[in-house]
């Protein structure tokens, strides 16, 4: 039988594996060895035999609180995050299948990389700059949203003096203070949901808030209300590209309330950033990315409801830095970094991805 101390040592061992082989997660489920996640791919390691029932229940429960397994026995999953001393920062889901417990656990850098270090396009650094309003980044989960938030926010710290607030579940990177006066708010530990986190906002002299997901009516309702008011807001939501998240967005809302919430996010949205991570040629990955920054053009197709014209405006305002994700994939095509049928998988348009190419 495995002791509590066994398991912390073995589960140190695993999380150091991730580490040095580059993974960006680690997967325990019984019946299977503990697997990596490297460049996109699952690798179970070959040194390590399948999890028994009890094997995994001790390494996952090796690296929580009491108050957490409470909460895992309560609620059957949960969210959270841990530090392996000063090496790294991960973020865990634990979670209940067929009766039993898995893990997983996402490595996050514990050195917040800048636009440049990300391979992110340079217009970024104008969602840094804006002092008010909605800025959302969006795609599948694992593609970097966060990240590439941390990136802007981390910015923000080094440029100006504001006061930032984040609401995380869990909470990803730690920032380091510089100019800016941060404060980190974790929920089910320091503030119930996200929709509370940010209602309070409004009393804690708040410039610029971190949203981690716009996951329900209250939370994106009072978030528009945030950004209406002064506030600068930074979230995510799990949209393809920018008019499915303005659709997805104004679809939240009732009949009646769509035509005042569309002439809301008309005036507040700053700019949406959509990204895929894809396996890079000769190893690692690299960001495709669709950026929209809102004009006067794509104001009036929000107010008018005529959002399925957003791609043709990015399209048409290439020099504002705008871009489809088409075009990005394509220019990485050019560029030898990406193959043609990993970027056919991630395209919407496959004979728009081949004209671009010629």
């Amino acid at each position: 039988m495995e002791s509590n101390i066994q398991a912390r040592h073995r589960m140190r061992r695993l999380l150091e594996t991730v580490i040095q082989q580059g993974a960006s997660d680690l997967h325990l489920s019984v019946g299977k060895p503990p697997i990596l996640r490297i460049d996109g791919v699952l690798s179970p390691l070959s040194n390590e035999k399948p999890l028994t029932k009890e094997e995994a229940a001790n390494l996952i429960l090796a690296v929580m609180s009491p108050e957490q397994q409470d909460r895992l026995k309560r609620d059957l999953s949960i969210d959270f995050s841990f530090s392996l001393e000063d090496k790294a920062r991960f973020r865990a889901n634990a979670f209940h299948q067929l009766g039993v417990l898995s893990g997983a656990y996402r490595l996050v850098s514990s050195k917040i990389k800048t636009i440049e270090e990300l391979n992110l396009p340079p217009v970024l650094h104008e969602f840094s700059k804006f002092s008010q309003g909605l800025v959302l980044f969006v795609g599948p989960t694992g593609h970097g949203k966060s990240t590439s938030m941390a990136a802007i926010l981390d910015e923000i710290n080094h440029s100006r003096t504001e006061h930032i607030l984040t609401i995380e579940d869990p909470i990803e990177y730690i920032y380091r203070e510089d100019l800016c006066l941060i404060n980190q708010r974790e929920i089910g530990q320091d503030v119930l949901s996200f929709f509370d986190g940010l209602k309070s906002c409004f009393r804690e002299d708040i410039n610029v808030i971190l949203l981690g997901e716009m996951r329900d009516l209250e939370t994106i309702e009072t978030a528009l209300t945030a950004a209406e008011t002064g506030h600068l807001i930074f979230s995510t939501l799990h949209t393809n590209d920018s008019w499915q998240t303005i659709d997805r967005i104004v679809g939240s809302f009732s009949g009646a309330q769509q035509n005042q919430m569309r002439m809301q996010l008309a005036n507040v949205l700053q700019g949406i950033c959509s990204l895929r991570l894809l396996p890079k040629i000769g190893g690692g990955r690299v960001p495709a990315t669709e950026v929209l920054i809102k004009n006067d053009a794509v104001e009036n197709l929000i107010r008018e409801n005529q959002i399925h014209q957003i791609p043709n405006v990015l399209e048409t305002s290439l020099k504002e830095g705008m871009h489809s994700i088409n075009r990005s994939l394509a220019n990485l095509i050019k560029e030898e970094m990406i193959t043609l049928e990993d970027a056919e998988k991630y395209t919407v348009d496959k004979e728009m991805l081949h004209l671009l190419i010629k």
